[in-house]
This record gives C-alpha cells, structure tokens and sequence, in this order.
C-alpha cells in the first residue's frame, strides 16, 4: 500500500510540475496581450456604467444640445444611425 501510496506522490508532484510550466508558458505568450485587453476591459465597464446610469449620459448630452446644438444635432444622427445598424445586426444573428 506505502508503495501505491509513493507512486501517487511522485505522480502528483509530476502534474504540479507542469502545471506550473503550463502557466508559465502561457503567461508568456499572452504578455503582449494583457495591456490591450486591459483597455478593453476599461471599456466593457464604462458601457455598463453608462448603460446602468442613463441619467448621466442624458445630462452630458443635454449640457452638449446647450452649449454645441449644430454639433449635438450630428451626434444624435450619427447615434441614431448607429443604432439602427446595431438592431439590424442583431437580427441577423
């Protein structure tokens, strides 16, 4: 049984071992990916922010209508525009 028992020990010790290589190799690789991933990250949580709070994008777009109108009158086409075409993709898939 203390044999059976040593084997399994060696054996994990084994797995442990490259496991930890495993991680480490694949830490390396995706090194040059952990910033861009980052800013996308950075992202997914500013949209879900927004999108959870619509009362700030509403109030920035209304300071924007105040002070800029020819320029919010763009950016309410252009968002609109996106919009449709966002709904539209959607369908599709």
């Amino acid at each position: 049984m203390s044999a059976k028992l040593k084997e399994l020990e060696l054996r994990q010790q084994e797995l442990k071992h490259q496991a930890h290589r495993e991680r480490k190799d694949f830490a390396e690789y995706f090194e040059a990916w952990e910033k861009p991933l980052s800013w996308v990250d950075k992202g997914v949580d500013t949209v879900n922010f927004l999108r959870s709070n619509p009362i700030v994008w509403t109030s920035a777009f209304a300071a924007l209508a105040h002070y800029k109108p020819r320029f919010a009158s763009k950016a309410l086409a252009v968002g609109w525009g996106a919009m449709k075409i966002i709904k539209s993709a959607k369908k599709l898939v």
